[in-house]
């Protein structure tokens, strides 16, 4: 029974990108059971965590390492400049006007490190993931800095915790993974892991799947209360995700057009769950739902930008199998 357990959880693995595109749309068909995972959201976000940091590729991040100036400038980028640019906007239409939850959501999504899936969505386009990932990892590690910093800035006294609870719970959440990650590294051997790709692969889609049930509490009630509210707010979040990706494209197009597009594309994605966990999934109404309509973006995206990746990127985009 257990071999058979772990066979399905492989071949989930092997058909990740799929599987998450559907749990998105699971967890708004079963409304019940997203209310009762939602207290599990930060455990599935650590998680999450610990998978990633579990697969991260040293060497390939080494690799990228040789070359810093471009990875850095990006990072400066994607952690500092766009979230500044937010604030700039937020000042300019005047945060009464715009009211601190709608203004918490735009810290969110425009402060949080990329998803940890964004190298493997780089790699389903049939492109190199190397920079997204060491990009991804450069980010996270800087995010308990850059993120307490910008939600000062951005929110001051509405930020639900302080600048210290903020970097505290963030420290913790990727500081305590990473832990995590290398311990179970250390007792299973680095071949074992290699080996058990495809079973991690599914464990990540199961957890992702938890995540996405989790995430979308509410979201049907109010898709069935407010339809065109609640469809303009998924409609802002996919825009805020393209001018994301179309204004770093144009930024970072001196670089080679597959780097410039790995770089773009990671930055559109956001890891506005670890955001959500590091404020204990107590998000106001309005920003919850924000985040819960901002993962569309995230995970239909990749289907939707792939003809243009080919096209921009001037190859025939190759078959290959994520590890999301």
């Amino acid at each position: 029974m257990i071999r058979m357990l772990a066979i399905a959880v492989a071949w989930i693995g092997q058909h990740g990108t799929a599987a998450l595109a559907v749990s998105i749309f699971i967890g708004m068909a079963l409304p019940a059971l997203s209310e009762h995972l939602r207290p599990y959201l930060g455990a599935s976000v650590f998680s999450l965590l610990v998978l990633a940091f579990l697969r991260v590729d040293i060497e390939a991040i080494k690799l990228r390492l040789k070359r810093p100036p471009l990875l850095l400038t990006a990072l400066v980028w994607m952690m500092l400049g766009v979230p500044l640019i937010a604030f700039a906007a937020v000042q300019l239409i005047g945060p009464e006007t715009l009211g601190p939850e709608l203004v918490l959501a735009l810290f969110i999504s425009t402060a949080a490190p990329p998803v940890m899936a964004a190298p493997a969505f780089i790699y389903l386009l049939g492109l190199n993931g190397t920079l997204s990932l060491a990009l991804s990892v450069a980010a996270l590690i800087i995010t308990p800095l850059s993120a307490p910093f910008i939600g000062e800035l951005m929110l001051g006294d509405a930020l639900p915790l302080s600048i210290g609870g903020l970097a505290a719970q963030l420290s913790f959440l990727l500081v305590g993974s990473f832990l995590t990650a290398m311990v179970i590294r250390r007792i299973a051997g680095q071949e074992r892991i290699a080996n058990g790709a495809n079973m991690i692969s599914g464990l990540n889609v199961l957890l992702l799947l938890i995540f996405a049930i989790a995430a979308m509490d509410g979201v049907a009630a109010s898709f069935a209360d407010k339809p065109g509210f609640t469809l303009g707010l998924t409609a802002i979040t996919f825009c805020l995700a393209f001018a994301q990706i179309g204004v770093t494209l144009l930024l970072f197009s001196p670089a080679s057009r597959e780097d410039a597009y790995a770089i773009a594309h990671t930055c559109g994605t956001r890891n506005m769950g670890l955001m959500a966990a590091a404020f204990g999934g107590t998000l106001p109404e309005l920003t919850w739902l924000w985040f819960a309509v901002g993962q569309f973006p995230i995970y239909i995206l990749p289907m939707v930008l792939k003809p243009f990746v080919g096209w921009f990127c001037g190859l025939k985009l190759k078959t290959v199998t994520p590890q999301t």
